[in-house]
């Protein structure tokens, strides 16, 4: 009966030392960007690279985006589970009631930037009133809007967007959209140094790279979502510090990637404070405020691009990064 007894406890702390490993699966998730792999990716890709994730025990993968990606889809659709989304859009969907929610914000300044030639008399976007610009479709939707109604741009001055730098460098006259981390990069290794305006230095107001996620899955995996918030946070800070395990992943996820680019992508973020400056400085990378988002509402509804009528606030939420402090 004694050894009956001894086999049973034995058997008893054989389940009670494997419950814990079970228990410890990392859980997985599947992050959506918004372009293929690049330096304003880095703090996903470093985060995956130094083991982040997995020490905070989740299993990520990223799914790169690209011009003919509709992460928005995707992410209704179930087939990734954190999509990089806009505020802007964010807002805007709120119309159709499309059950998405934004947890996270990566850039606390959006890297849209206007770039002109030297010499042509523009220091400043206001003297871009009445010149030509390219700019592509989708602005429509986002800071075009706002340039007409704070500087009385209009839709006669538009050209069209190439996606290049090719008809800029072709034309003195002509001012175009941009990243600040991309195009004045490309313009200069074409042999023109641009004057470069960022829309957010002028009280552009939206966030940039934030992280979406539905209603379903905040409510079912609200703490892995946090987790994954936790972790990038920490990824970008340790990728702002040291970018080379990030890059590795980036160039091989995205080979054409060139190292000069990358570079240049790292010291712009750096240079502009996108990641760690505005809210970020005391309250952590990745945080967003009531107020940024009352900021953003407030030019969609001036630039009649969103229904006064909304709830904006049931866009976002705080509750995650607020438990979220990774100084930069």
């Amino acid at each position: 009966m004694r050894i009956k007894a001894l086999l049973q406890s034995l058997a008893i702390a054989a389940i009670n030392f494997a419950a814990p490993a079970s228990a410890q699966v990392p859980a997985k998730l599947v992050f959506g960007t918004n372009w293929y792999p690049e330096a304003e990716h880095g703090g996903y890709y470093q985060a995956m690279a130094e083991g982040t994730y997995r020490k905070h025990g989740l299993d990520v993968s990223i799914r790169p985006g690209g011009p003919q990606v509709n992460g928005l889809q995707l992410l209704l659709a179930g087939q990734i589970d954190l999509f990089m989304g806009y505020d802007i859009q964010s807002i805007k969907v709120l119309e159709q009631d499309l059950p998405v929610v934004t947890v996270a914000a990566t850039f606390q300044k959006d890297p849209t930037v206007l770039i002109s030639h030297p010499g042509t008399g523009v220091t400043k976007i206001e003297d871009l009133k009445g010149r030509p610009i390219a700019i592509g479709a989708a602005s429509d939707n986002t800071f075009w809007p706002w340039l007409k109604a704070r500087y009385g741009f209009a839709d006669a001055q538009k050209r069209p967007y190439a996606f290049s730098v090719q008809p800029f460098l072709a034309d003195k006259l002509l001012s175009q959209q941009g990243y600040v981390t991309s195009e004045p990069y490309s313009a200069e290794k074409g042999g023109v140094k641009p004057v470069v305006l960022l829309l957010a230095d002028q009280a552009y107001p939206p966030y940039a790279e934030t992280v979406v996620v539905t209603r379903d899955t905040l409510a079912r995996r609200g703490d892995a979502v946090k987790r994954f918030i936790q972790a990038s946070a920490e990824g970008w800070k340790s990728y702002l510090a040291n970018p080379a395990p990030g890059n590795a992943l980036i160039k091989k996820d995205n080979p054409q990637m060139e190292d000069d680019l990358l570079a240049h992508g790292v010291r712009t973020m750096r240079q502009y404070a996108m990641v760690t400056g505005g809210d970020a400085v005391k309250q952590g990378i990745m945080t967003m405020t009531d107020a940024r988002w009352k900021q953003t509402y407030d030019f969609m509804v001036n630039a009649n691009m969103v229904n006064r009528s909304i709830d904006y606030r049931r866009a976002y939420t705080l509750d995650l990064v607020k438990g979220v402090t990774v100084l930069p």
